[in-house]
């Protein structure tokens, strides 16, 4: 249990990581990007752990990878500016 949670937040660290500098000037602060990609592979862990048990660390470290990048989704910004039209024009 100890090394999955681990795993989760080592991963989650790696993601944020990756995202903020492949990404930064789409993403808010470094500390935000960080602390939600930990966040979000900390309670992917879990929820996978919870659903499908201790069967294995592989699925465990999978469904926190995937819960953190949605999280991490969530963060992004647009990349140009909005075209923003009236009903009227």
């Amino acid at each position: 249990m100890f090394l999955e949670t681990f795993g989760s937040a080592v991963l989650g660290l790696l993601l944020g990581w990756a995202a903020f500098h492949r990404l930064s000037h789409r993403l808010p602060s470094r500390l935000l990007v960080l602390s939600t990609a930990v966040a979000g592979a900390l309670f992917g862990g879990f929820v996978t752990h919870s659903a499908l048990g201790s069967g294995g660390i592989f699925l465990n470290l999978l469904g926190a990878a995937v819960v953190s990048a949605a999280s991490l989704s969530l963060l992004l910004r647009p990349a140009g500016r909005l075209r923003r039209r009236s009903l009227t024009a």
